[in-house]
């Protein structure tokens, strides 16, 4: 299906019946990266998957991007296409746009997943180069589906890799993000662990799981674990017997 969302002709699918879940996938790839892992939440939820703007079957739009133009992309998704609020996934650099969703339009998330991300360019131990080239495996991947054809792939990576360098957030900020949000990652991820424990604190419903044995790729080496996690974060709330720095005040 497509819609028309803030300007762009996005590309989605909906699977699953129940309470909507809206996927957002990493950079330079499409929603088909969720394929055998997070889309199985559609047993038990409305799953959307989106072609984020740029992205597998979305195509791209003349001049700059920034977090917050793609957060609005999602804002409008939510409004537009979902009909109101959705539980919001979202992995590597779709985290980002996630976390950015829930800052900019509070409203619109009932809760918040954030795989393998960072809510600054810091967090990251490195960056795409803006004047870089993707593997080979990537650019294939990415011109099966892309309406822009595969020669529009360089100017792909070098907005989006500015993008990724751009302002971010604070921790200070992440204070105003009031609702239940889980940090997942793993123990040996493209994200520095001090600053994923660093978001995990400033999250005032926060709660980290760290994956063992696992990369950045964990979506896809350990697929059943997170899948399991992200289903039981949005259906059940916390249960801690001893709580310490979460304690109600």
């Amino acid at each position: 299906m497509r819609a028309d969302v803030n300007g762009v002709d996005t590309w989605y699918e909906v699977r699953g019946e129940g309470e909507p879940v809206v996927l957002l996938h990493g950079g330079f790839s499409d929603s088909r990266d969720f394929e055998d892992n997070l889309a199985g939440l559609a047993d038990r939820f409305r799953v959307y998957l989106v072609d984020r703007r740029a992205h597998g079957r979305t195509p791209d739009v003349p001049g700059p991007v920034t977090s917050d133009d793609l957060a609005d992309d999602v804002a409008a998704f939510l409004s537009d296409v979902v009909g109101g609020p959705a539980h919001v996934v979202g992995y590597s650099a779709g985290g980002v746009v996630a976390l950015a969703v829930a800052l900019r339009h509070p409203g619109l998330v009932r809760r918040l997943v954030l795989i393998s991300t960072a809510f600054a360019a810091d967090g990251w131990l490195f960056l795409p180069d803006p004047a870089g080239e993707l593997p080979a495996e990537l650019a294939d991947r990415y011109a099966e589906v892309s309406p822009d054809g595969r020669d529009h792939l360089p100017v792909v990576v070098a907005k989006f890799g500015e993008a990724a360098r751009g302002k971010g957030c604070t921790a200070e900020a992440l204070h105003d993000v009031d609702v239940p949000a889980l940090v997942l990652a793993a123990d040996d991820d493209l994200i520095r662990l001090d600053h994923t424990v660093a978001m995990y604190q400033a999250l005032p419903q926060g709660q980290l799981a760290v994956v063992p044995g696992s990369s950045h790729l964990l979506l896809f080496e350990r697929p059943g674990l997170c899948r399991g996690l992200v289903a039981d974060f949005l259906t059940t709330d916390p249960h801690r017997l001893m709580p310490i720095a979460r304690a109600p005040r």
